[in-house]
């Protein structure tokens, strides 16, 4: 005998009015509503460092630095997520009706965590990668010096570089910025997570 688990799905209205309420945040995924894991220390650590170097070196270049609280639309999967850390080429694009969804990110930089690991290099790029506007992924791990830096050959190719090294530099292919790993991982430390 087999028993069934009755799944609830839900309209993006009513997601949208679960997540003005809630405590805390939630992925929509196809009208399936996902809670999101917390944050570490070395995350936060990590994503205020990103977003401090990126708010100064791309000073000048029209682009928008958004953390966290800024949810994008990704219409072909029918998915409303929370990127650590996007980056907008000139103007983010709004989703009619919402001032707190875009649909527009250029650079999207996720920092892993042991429970998002999988999903962030996998679902989740492949959500990403029907974004048109999308050109830039990093991948900064949060427990030792390793950033994965994807950069958008054509429509079909990534190619995927790996930094592993403090002294490590990596080059923004769409905007003129260098970004060292030390300061990335300023003031983190790696046994505490």
């Amino acid at each position: 005998m087999t028993s069934s688990v009755k799944q609830n799905y839900y309209t993006s209205q009513e997601y949208f009015n679960q997540e003005e309420t809630s405590l805390i945040k939630h992925e929509y995924i196809n009208g399936e509503i996902i809670e999101m894991t917390g944050g570490t220390p070395n995350h936060n650590e990590i994503c205020l460092n990103l977003a401090t170097t990126l708010k100064l070196k791309l000073r000048g270049q029209n682009a928008k630095i958004y953390m966290t609280d800024l949810r994008l639309w990704i219409p072909s999967y029918q998915v409303y997520t929370y990127p650590d850390i996007m980056v907008i080429k000139d103007k983010p694009i709004l989703v009619e009706n919402r001032h707190d969804t875009i649909t527009n990110p250029t650079l999207i930089i996720e920092v892993l965590s042991k429970s998002t690991k999988n999903y962030d290099q996998g679902d989740k790029f492949d959500y990403y990668c029907s974004l048109p506007t999308f050109q830039e992924y990093i991948l900064v791990d949060q427990y030792q010096y390793n950033i994965k830096h994807y950069t958008k050959q054509t429509d079909q190719q990534w190619l995927i570089t790996t930094y592993n090294s403090q002294d490590d530099t990596f080059k923004l292919i769409f905007f003129d910025c260098k970004v060292n790993l030390s300061e990335i991982y300023e003031d983190i430390t790696f046994d505490v997570i």
